[in-house]
């Protein structure tokens, strides 16, 4: 819950403080330790931007690229997943075996090809990170769908006449959704982790765009003379997937009482 509340100041409360500037330039104060002037609680960077300012904002847009992925790739499995557990048969091998060829390719190796061919421009980098996470949703979301399937409320529902899709928005749909949550809740840790990675090595969110992962690399030159320049995003990092995975528990041991 700490954690959580740390991200939320930082995103929610730091940019109505007064100085909240990320780009504005000071070689006169540059690399400044945390708290060593009172206009600059978090240091500066090599130009004399201020770090509470850009890890903010770095912040948020690790967590926007984060919901805006994890959304594409929740919507994206929970269909084929719905799809291929409900239909089978052909449709379900086909669908499955696309999965299967994308889990034999490593993520990261994936995405900096994707990346490095395409592009980094901040909506393809969401989309591709959506387009490469969708497996593990499908998965799940197949296993539940081909259990649903046999229940009698689906049964029913089939011998009435009612088309498959009108089954799988009626009936199956809401009774898949509470696990989708709980996967989507954790893989928003997963996806800030993999852009960190990214932007680290240059093919994520690009300057003047502050980003965790850049900051990161920016920093390491300083790391003698100046640590908290790659110790502070660091901690960012942590505290954002921490949070994030404490969000994720919780909500599924609800999940887990409200059914016992």
């Amino acid at each position: 819950m700490i954690m959580l509340a740390i991200v939320a100041v930082l995103v929610l409360v730091v940019p109505f403080l007064p100085g909240f500037d990320t780009d504005t330039q000071d070689l006169g104060d540059n690399l400044l330790a945390p708290l060593q002037n009172p206009a600059h609680l978090l240091g500066t960077d090599a130009l004399g931007r201020d770090i509470l300012s850009r890890l903010s904002v770095a912040v948020r847009v690790s967590l926007l690229v984060a919901f805006g992925a994890v959304l594409i790739s929740a919507l994206v499995g929970t269909s084929v997943g719905l799809t291929a557990g409900y239909f089978r048969g052909r449709i379900d091998t086909v669908l499955m075996s696309i999965g299967d060829i994308q889990l034999a390719i490593p993520v990261v190796l994936l995405l900096i090809v994707l990346v490095a061919t395409l592009g980094s421009r901040p909506l393809l980098l969401v989309v591709l990170l959506g387009l490469t996470d969708w497996v593990g949703y499908g998965r799940v979301v197949r296993s539940m769908v081909v259990s649903l399937r046999e229940q009698e409320f689906v049964q029913a529902a089939r011998s009435a006449g009612a088309s498959g899709f009108w089954v799988i928005r009626k009936h199956l749909l809401p009774n898949v959704l509470s696990q989708v949550v709980i996967l989507a809740a954790f893989e928003i840790g997963v996806v800030v982790t993999i852009e960190s990675s990214l932007s680290f090595i240059g093919l994520g969110i690009q300057p003047p765009t502050p980003s965790l992962g850049l900051m990161i690399n920016e920093g390491q030159r300083y790391l003698q003379s100046n640590p908290s320049l790659v110790f502070v995003p660091a901690l960012a990092i942590f505290l954002v997937i921490g949070g994030i995975q404490f969000l994720s528990q919780n909500v599924g041991v609800r999940r887990s009482r409200s059914t016992t």
